[in-house]
């Protein structure tokens, strides 16, 4: 009964559903680790933001680069404020304004751009307070450089000078006479007249709508493993009982295959009439 499996048509399906299975299980349980690791990040960035407001501030030198580990603990540094620029398109506490950044010119000829504040409504230079002179130390939390395009920073081009859309060395490198870190700070009381930003998670490590694709994206690997289960099931079962079926002579028998071709007489015999023949004339 199940000898048509050997067949090449079925050696082929086995085959495919040999393979498939073991792929989109592997696929749905990569997806799956990527979001635990997703989750781990986040409880894990969300245990450093709590202790980081209470750990002393580290001198800057020995906080970089930024990483997961570092990103959002107190850092503190010393040097005078030099070029000021505005952040628009910023949101805080559901209002629509913009960062005040100011590059601060530390030892070795390095500049580290610090958040100063935040102030509602449109871009304005005229409104944001001029940075304190002379030398400054400044404390605050760390942060990695932003990327155009995501966590909500903008990726539009053609700001008026004075203006940057991300808080990035890529970005600012052009925009400042000195070369930037790259990283930066949001001072934690924000200069007289501004709110202070609060800071933000590392990128990739928070609940985010990506974190859930990949939880999607893993149901559907197990929904493909399991509907190719079901459509083998699907197809041995039609064949099964199309052999059946065979076997009891229930398959319909098609035109020209039995018998042989019903000839003139054939016909007359089953309408019931004879045909007589033709009378021969002297």
């Amino acid at each position: 009964m199940y000898r048509f499996l050997l067949t090449p048509r079925w050696w082929g399906i086995n085959v495919f559903v040999l393979l498939a299975i073991p792929f989109c299980i592997f696929m749905g349980s990569w997806q799956l680790g990527r979001f635990e690791d997703r989750v781990h990040d986040h409880r894990t960035a969300q245990a450093a933001a709590s202790t980081a407001e209470t750990e002393p501030a580290r001198p800057l030198a020995a906080m970089l680069p930024v990483t997961t580990e570092t990103s959002g603990k107190q850092t503190t540094a010393k040097g005078r404020y030099g070029k000021q620029l505005l952040v628009p398109g910023r949101e805080l506490d559901g209002r629509s304004g913009y960062y005040v950044l100011t590059l601060l010119r530390v030892d070795g000829g390095k500049a580290l751009p610090v958040v100063r504040g935040w102030l509602p409504g449109t871009a304005d230079a005229a409104k944001a307070p001029p940075a304190p002179t002379g030398e400054v130390t400044v404390t605050g939390a760390l942060q990695a450089s932003e990327s155009p395009g995501s966590n909500g920073v903008s990726a539009a081009g053609g700001l008026p000078p004075g203006q940057t859309a991300a808080i990035s060395a890529a970005s600012l490198v052009n925009l400042v006479p000195y070369t930037p870190y790259d990283a930066w700070i949001t001072l934690d009381k924000a200069d007289a007249g501004m709110k202070a930003v609060p800071p933000a998670a590392p990128d990739n490590t928070g609940l985010d709508l990506k974190a859930f694709q990949n939880l999607g994206y893993t149901g559907e690997w197990f929904v493909f493993a399991g509907f190719v289960v079901f459509m083998w099931f699907r197809l041995l079962r039609r064949e099964v009982e199309f052999l059946r079926d065979a076997e009891l002579g229930l398959l319909p028998d098609t035109p020209g295959t039995s018998g042989t071709p019903d000839t003139p007489e054939k016909k007359s015999e089953d309408s019931g009439t004879t045909s007589a023949a033709p009378s021969a004339t002297a």
